[in-house]
């Protein structure tokens, strides 16, 4: 005779519970799943304990609590008794830059000092050797402040540029950083002497016959002075036929080209007046006077 099934019922459960409750009454009946229930067993037969039971494993596991202690404790201490140290050093530190900032600053001031003496007694000299020539000469050679009629173009990057350190003008970054390139401002230069500007500065640097226009990183160096965007190129000449000869030149539809593809922001105008400070120093090492050529014949026009 078959063996019948035990009555799970409650007192207060007469009637056996219905069909769908058989997933909820696995779960409670079978909490735990088997694969733990396997591991567990498998962890007994091995004889792996969670917590050392031995006195000697009790001991060893104290010392390394106690170990791990110290060790907390002795860096927690070396590090409150080296704070003073480290703040004292940091601030000896500061006051050192503070202190070589200010020197800095001093012998700079010393050197426009010195360098306004030479330049005095360059035109001094001028005026004694070249006569009436002497104001053109300087003009020539940058050495002296000029103020006239010109142009005013200024150039910056595009709104969206970021420093990048990429690579020349044929690389794909470029197009992502919309960032002005040393040649880019090169090409913008020699655009305006073509157009027949007669003195050309650049963000307050006077351009001379040696002056050089370099990149270091993603700055714009002009005779090795770092500049700062925007830049603003000023040039004496005649103003509107100067702006209106940039614009229609190779460089100026260059530089109408870098607008509309790279977004590079430009803007020019005449000016009634310009002023261009002189430029800081010029050093000839090579050329040298053509003899007899102080009393020669003077034609206007330069020699090459």
């Amino acid at each position: 005779m078959p063996q019948q099934r035990p009555d799970r019922s409650t007192p207060h459960q007469a009637s056996r519970p219905d069909a769908s409750m058989s997933l909820l009454t696995n779960v409670m009946d079978h909490a735990l799943d088997d694969g733990y229930a396997e591991a567990t067993a498998r962890k007994a037969e091995a004889g792996v304990r969670g917590l050392p039971r031995t006195l000697r494993a009790k001991l060893g596991l104290a010392a390394g609590l106690v170990l791990a202690a110290v060790v907390v404790t002795v860096g927690a201490a070396q590090a409150r008794i080296s704070a003073p140290t480290l703040a004292k050093e940091r601030e000896e530190l500061i006051n050192r830059i503070e202190h070589g900032t200010a020197d800095a600053d001093a012998v700079q001031k010393r050197v426009d000092a010195l360098r306004d003496d030479v330049g005095s007694m360059q035109r001094e000299a001028l005026k004694k050797h070249g006569g009436d020539r002497a104001e053109l000469l300087a003009l020539l050679a940058g050495s002296t402040q000029v103020t006239g009629p010109g142009a005013k173009l200024v150039v910056d990057d595009a709104k969206s540029a970021q420093s990048s350190g990429g690579g020349p003008r044929e690389s794909s970054g470029f197009s992502d950083t919309g960032r002005l390139r040393d040649r880019d401002l090169q090409r913008v230069v020699n655009g305006l002497w073509a157009s027949g500007a007669e003195a050309v500065a650049v963000n307050g640097q006077r351009l001379t016959s040696l002056s050089a226009i370099r990149a270091a990183g993603d700055a714009i160096l002009v005779d090795n002075k770092p500049l700062v965007p925007p830049y603003t190129v000023l040039a004496v000449g005649d103003g509107h036929k100067l702006a209106t000869a940039f614009q229609d030149s190779a460089d100026g539809q260059y530089l109408d080209v870098l607008r509309k593809n790279y977004g590079i922001r430009t803007k020019i105008s005449a000016e009634n007046e310009v002023t261009l400070p002189p430029a800081p120093s010029l050093i000839v090492r090579t050329a040298q006077p053509k003899a007899g050529a102080a009393g020669g014949a003077d034609t206007g026009k330069g020699t090459s």
